[in-house]
């Protein structure tokens, strides 16, 4: 089937660069998404920060590097970053009318400035990533104005939006990530992995804890706020003085790392990150809020590695209790779970990643969503346009 919307500008934000196998959760799916559109025939401008290296058809950008930085200043600090690069992705639509749709993935910012636009730019799909409800003043009176919709990424991740954004939604669409190589089953002493920035919302003190408990090891790979490695973190002190990541890294989880049964690895991007879930003996999501939808969950399953979670936000769309993984209501119960991850055929898990979790699936679910948003904003004649100024 030709997809009807012919170009399309997703915009991934200026927080990280976009790139196959970079660091965030976001701009992997992005990347992942950017590559099944362009196979399926769609042209994909991405905006997003110059130093992105997925390949598209045109880059958008205002700022040359990654501002994540700015995320863990104080908001009147890092304000106007995001307003920035939306009015560049605004700018550049102003005079690309070839483009059918946009597909936003920059929380609070992008549908606001869209919505604001009306008529004036296309019809927009805006992805939710974040959960609504941490955002409650903004999205509990959002208006799209007939012209912005929405999607959550887990049917759970929908269902806590406030009702008046949820009349704005066309949908849930799961998560997906790129098949990794077969690799021979871990040891039955690997470790297991905890992948994700260091904070409340993931547990990582959790895992730690039960960890030492049942005495099996566990890596907890991911940055602390901006900090990605053991040098930037000693080097960043004075910055991260404050931060509420910093400090539940320095009160709660630090205490706990002992650099044998328990490590900080920083950071694991690409290769390394695809070697470390496949070598564990299970991903750990020992998460203290709703999950809107994990994409550390369905990397593991590409990599053929289940997960024990917490029975939180999404996980319970994802894992398939006592086949997948397991699924925990306490922390007691989590613990009791790590001891029994060798009953579970690691088979299942690639199984899954390869029906539920595909990009294939992903990118079809999207193109859905793309052929439902014109038509919910009235917007057919944009669309012709688009098409029209295309060749072929």
């Amino acid at each position: 089937m030709t997809p009807a919307v012919r170009t399309v500008l997703v915009d991934a934000g200026p927080w990280l660069p976009v790139a196959r196998g970079g660091y965030g959760g976001l701009e992997n799916v992005v990347a992942t998404l950017v590559g099944g559109l362009r196979r399926r025939g769609v042209r994909v401008v991405l905006a997003s920060v110059a130093e992105s290296t997925v390949e598209c058809d045109e880059l958008v950008w205002r700022f040359e590097r990654a501002r994540f930085h700015e995320l863990t200043r104080p908001y009147v600090h890092g304000l106007g970053v995001a307003h920035a690069h939306a009015s560049e992705v605004v700018r550049y639509l102003a005079t690309h009318p070839e483009v059918d749709l946009v597909h936003s993935h920059l929380e609070v910012v992008g549908p606001a400035v869209l919505a604001a636009c009306g008529d004036a730019v296309p019809p927009t799909l805006h992805t939710l990533h974040w959960d609504p409800r941490r955002q409650l003043g903004f999205y509990e009176t959002f208006d799209g104005n007939g012209r912005v919709f929405v999607n959550g990424v887990s049917a759970a991740h929908l269902a806590r939006a406030p009702l008046k954004l949820r009349r704005q939604a066309v949908g849930s669409v799961l998560l997906a990530a790129p098949p990794a190589q077969p690799q021979p089953p871990p040891a039955a002493d690997a470790p297991f992995v905890v992948l994700g920035r260091i904070s409340p919302v993931k547990g990582q003190d959790v895992a730690a804890r039960c960890a030492h408990r049942i005495g099996a090891d566990v890596v907890l790979a991911g940055p602390v706020a901006f900090a990605g490695s053991a040098s930037e973190l000693a080097a960043a002190q004075d910055a991260l003085a404050g931060n509420p990541d910093a400090g539940y890294w320095s009160q709660r989880v630090r205490p706990l790392v002992d650099g044998r049964r328990v490590r900080w690895l920083g950071v694991a991007r690409g290769a390394a990150k695809q070697r470390l879930l496949a070598g564990a003996r299970a991903l750990l999501m020992p998460v203290q809020w709703e999950e809107p939808g994990a994409t550390a969950v369905v990397e593991a399953f590409a990599a053929g590695t289940p997960v024990i979670g917490m029975r939180r936000g999404a996980l319970p769309e994802l894992v398939e209790h006592g086949v997948t993984g397991y699924l925990a209501d306490d922390e007691h119960e989590f613990a009791h779970y790590m001891t029994m991850v060798g009953r579970l055929d690691r088979r299942a898990c690639r199984h899954a990643a390869q029906t539920r979790f595909s990009p294939a699936r992903m990118v079809e679910d999207y193109l859905r969503l793309y052929e439902l948003v014109p038509d919910r904003a009235g917007a057919p004649a944009l669309v012709a346009a688009g098409r029209a100024a295309l060749p072929g």
